[in-house]
């Protein structure tokens, strides 16, 4: 009489299945403790020969900016937003390359399509 449906070998799941759910859950709970660290962390930039210094949180939240006296010039205002544009896209780019990493690290670099 044959079987029907249901896994070979009887009630539950094989062995390999049961190890690749325990693999996945516990990736799961890495990339939880991964995503946690990331947000906790604080990214700083700065442009400007250091005369603008921002500081980005891993949520891409920005927490501060800081300006030296000799940025501030109010006949050339171009350059001040110029600085801040470029530190802040430093310090964005600081979160990216660390999420990245971070990934790679749990994935073990299987570029596993996923978008962070």
């Amino acid at each position: 009489m044959a079987k029907r449906g249901g896994f070979p070998g009887g009630m539950g799941m094989p062995g390999n299945m049961g190890n690749l759910m325990k693999q996945a859950q516990k990736m799961q709970r890495q990339m939880e403790e991964s995503q946690k660290e990331l947000e906790e962390k604080e990214f700083v930039a700065k442009a400007g020969g250091g005369a603008v210094e921002v500081v980005v949180t891993g949520k891409k939240a920005i927490k501060s900016i800081k300006l030296q006296e000799e940025i501030v010039d109010p006949e050339d205002i171009e350059t001040l937003e110029d600085s801040i544009v470029a530190a802040l896209n430093e310090a964005l780019k600081q979160v990216d390359e660390f999420s990245s990493s971070s990934m790679s690290k749990l994935t073990g670099g299987l570029g596993m399509g996923m978008p962070f």
